[in-house]
């Protein structure tokens, strides 16, 4: 399969679009509508106008292939690819034409439809973990739901989350025990604790100060870190050997380090396993996988008291559903994993020639791994600087580019990184020359970005 076919959005579904022209070709027209509505502007907070220069397109009105048009018809090359779930490209017709196979059909029912078994399988039959499945629609609803099953599998109340770990869900658990635990009860907060990635012994820590109390650990098995040799498995033996249950927070790892996730990439099989993001395309889906005598606790079969698992009105809607198997088997059959650690690797490898060429080594850290780039614009003394970041992100934005993090795609191809990386090296330029003025600020042109978990606005 070429990449003319992936970035070729179809005729019909083009047609539509410009039978449903936009009434006002105004960026500003529709930002200041969707700030009036909603709150903050947007449904997912790193969507907002603070994660962004205030050049950003107010709007995104399409997508095709590993590009985004705004209201005003700008295009530009995208690296973000929907907080990470367009793992093909956007409008990725092979998907597209799974999707319309099932919309035809209707798209949810009073009983299951068959689909949802064949997804179950599928998972099953490529994660090491899994032994059943539960289908939801968010990565939260399945991490969520993964520490309600701990929990009464184990009869134990107290979480361990890492301290690295940036998202785990938007529920009471996890924002509690963040800086933005505004609205969460206090007896919530404390039932959720910390340890550091690659440092076993404070794990060990909490199992002795808290004996026989936790539940489950759960974190991403990997990141932007590697983890250090035998750490991930020295989790899941002190799991182990405290009755508790392990869990790998996947919705970022799935389908990306390899096809069954950072638990076959790094060869530690947890007890659960949540995943989304980039299994559907961009369509939503999510899935809770893991030990078949845990996961059945979820179940309506023996004498059992209950555990209301997931119950999801829309977690059974057959077009997702539908999306997610055919993402899954094109990432399988076309080696779609090869193809983005090889794409990541030649990003970062620009990134690096550019700072270099720009003269601005010392303001970008690049680094992570080939599949998950990691970069950074730091200060003097190389702590992330957000007024650099603001500068990198309206220069970036004025040459046509999205970047305010990177996400490898099946759509993007090295002519695509060597025409961004020019313009990313000019950005650069201009950080440069700021710096020389000593004026770094005074070269943004609106407000600086600001990081999502925050006390205060």
């Amino acid at each position: 399969m070429g990449f003319a076919r992936l970035n070729s959005v179809s005729d019909s579904l083009y047609s539509k679009y410009l039978e449903h022209p936009l009434t006002v070709n105004d960026n500003k027209h529709y930002g200041q509508r969707a700030k009036r509505y909603i709150p903050g502007g947007a449904h997912t907070y790193s969507k907002g106008d603070d994660q962004f220069s205030s050049n950003a397109p107010d709007v995104i009105t399409r997508g095709e292939g590993c590009y985004i048009w705004d209201a005003e018809d700008n295009k530009f090359t995208d690296f973000a690819l929907s907080l990470g779930t367009v793992v093909l490209g956007h409008a990725y017709e092979p998907v597209l034409d799974s999707v319309r196979a099932e919309l035809l059909k209707g798209v949810n029912f009073v009983r299951p439809s068959v689909i949802e078994g064949e997804l179950a399988e599928l998972l099953c039959d490529i994660i090491p973990c899994a032994e059943m499945v539960k289908l939801a629609k968010h990565g939260s609803d399945v991490t969520t739901a993964s520490i309600k099953l701990a929990r009464a599998y184990t009869g134990k109340e107290r979480v361990v989350r890492c301290s690295a770990d940036a998202f785990n869900a938007v529920h009471d658990w996890f924002i509690g025990s963040t800086v933005v635990d505004r609205g969460v009860p206090k007896a919530v907060k404390d039932l959720t604790l910390q340890f550091e990635y690659n440092n076993i012994d404070s794990l060990k820590a909490l199992f002795s100060q808290y004996p026989g109390e936790i539940a489950c650990v759960i974190f991403e098995p990997i990141s932007f870190i590697e983890p250090k040799a035998g750490f991930l498995q020295a989790v899941k033996d002190l799991c182990e050997k405290n009755n508790a249950l392990l869990i790998f927070d996947e919705v970022v790892s799935g389908f990306r380090f390899s096809l069954g996730g950072g638990q076959e990439y790094c060869g530690v099989t947890p007890h659960l396993a949540a995943f989304g993001k980039a299994m559907a395309n961009g369509f939503s889906v999510s899935a809770l996988a893991g030990r078949k005598d845990i996961m059945q606790l979820g179940g309506i079969e023996g004498e059992q008291e209950r555990v209301f698992l997931l119950s999801t009105t829309h977690g059974g809607e057959t077009h997702s559903i539908a999306a997610a198997i055919k993402t899954i088997n094109t990432i399988r059959e076309h080696n779609i994993i090869e193809h983005i650690w090889n794409i990541g690797g030649l990003i970062k490898a620009g990134l690096t020639k550019a700072a270099k060429d720009a003269g601005i080594s010392d303001l970008v850290n690049v680094g992570g791994y080939d599949c998950k780039p990691a970069f950074a614009l730091v200060d003097a003394t190389g702590k992330p600087c957000m007024v650099t970041r603001t500068l990198f992100l309206q220069e970036t934005i004025k040459r046509g580019i999205l970047m305010p993090y990177i996400v490898p795609s099946f759509a993007h191809n090295a002519q695509v990184i060597d025409q961004s990386m020019e313009r990313i090296t000019e950005a650069f330029c201009v950080i440069d020359k700021a710096r020389k003025e000593n004026n770094i600020a005074g070269y943004v042109e609106g407000d600086i970005v600001k990081p999502v978990f925050r006390k205060f606005n």
